[in-house]
């Protein structure tokens, strides 16, 4: 089966390694602004900033977007279904199956990045059928590596992916994990 291909189901929610990853929903958009409103995100990441309300209910129009055209899956990471502690993102890119994260700054700490990375990854490998999924993150950004680490990838040896993003360059590793 080709990840280019498939859509993704209309809802899904998984559980694994303590945690429940959940589709956002309309009462989550109260509770985004603290999650992403913070500077580490807003510089090591490409989600909006400032983020307030608007940008809330922008973010979830797009995920729900984003699904409809198969092109991503994004889901609040929580403990038990209930409040959102960050999201994990799982995107198809011509470069691969990305995940990708974020934990809000009060909820850092716990390993949720690492165990939310996990459970997509096992998603991605067992019921899309890919091969691999990547990571892909600045160096510098030590909390990310350490995730990716955590998670059980591994730097690849590819080209760094450079660009230009809210005013300021960047340069990305990619880290992989294969299927088991």
């Amino acid at each position: 089966m080709s990840s280019t291909t498939s859509s993704f189901p209309e809802r899904i929610e998984l559980v694994g390694e303590g945690l429940v990853l959940r589709d956002w929903t309309e009462a989550d958009t109260s509770a985004m602004p603290e999650l992403f409103d913070h500077p580490d995100i807003a510089y090591w990441t490409p989600i909006v900033s400032p983020f307030d309300d608007a940008a809330a209910r922008a973010r979830l129009e797009r995920a729900r977007q984003l699904r409809a055209e198969g092109t991503a899956v994004l889901l609040a990471i929580t403990v038990d279904g209930g409040a959102p502690l960050g999201e994990v993102m799982l995107r198809r890119s011509p470069e691969g199956t990305e995940i990708g994260y974020a934990v809000g700054p009060a909820h850092r700490g716990q390993g949720l990045a690492a165990r939310a990375v996990r459970v997509m990854a096992d998603h991605a490998f067992e019921q899309l059928g890919v091969e691999r999924v990547i990571l892909e993150l600045e160096a510098e950004n030590a909390a990310s590596v350490a995730v990716a680490t955590k998670a059980g990838f591994s730097l690849l040896d590819v080209p760094l992916i450079e660009g230009a993003e809210k005013g300021r360059p960047y340069a990305l590793q990619t880290w992989g994990l294969n299927r088991p």
